[in-house]
């Protein structure tokens, strides 16, 4: 099993910035790919960004391309989502996860273990 804890979420005005943390503990896998997903009340949830193992292969929405950077520290076993220029539609629980392959994809089902969210609230 792997455990999730996501922090560094909160409440932040139009074109502010705020960076996510996901510390991953227990059983953790070498080579596999970490993602961030947010899901907004009565959303479904939805993809954000995703980062291979080894840092080097990045993937993200087009409606956060240019705003937000994932990141990794695999000595850390901690994934980052620094998100700058907010708009109020960012608004969302975000979520990280954890999928046991290298291969990244963007659909929820496609990983394995889920954290248990934080809140990010951006208001107008």
């Amino acid at each position: 099993q792997v455990q999730l804890v996501e922090s560094g979420g909160g409440l932040v005005q139009a074109g502010g910035s705020l960076r996510l943390s996901c510390a991953a503990s227990g059983r953790t896998y070498s080579n596999y790919a970490m993602g961030w997903f947010r899901q907004a009340p009565g959303k479904e949830r939805e993809f954000v960004a995703a980062i291979t193992w080894s840092g080097g292969s990045t993937y993200y929405a087009d409606s956060v391309k240019g705003r937000f950077t994932i990141s990794r520290d695999n000595a850390k076993n901690t994934v980052y989502l620094q998100m700058n220029s907010l708009k109020p539609e960012d608004t969302a629980a975000y979520y990280c996860a954890v999928r046991r392959s290298i291969v990244v994809v963007t659909t929820t089902r496609g990983y394995d273990y889920w954290g248990q969210g934080t809140q990010v609230t951006v208001s107008s």
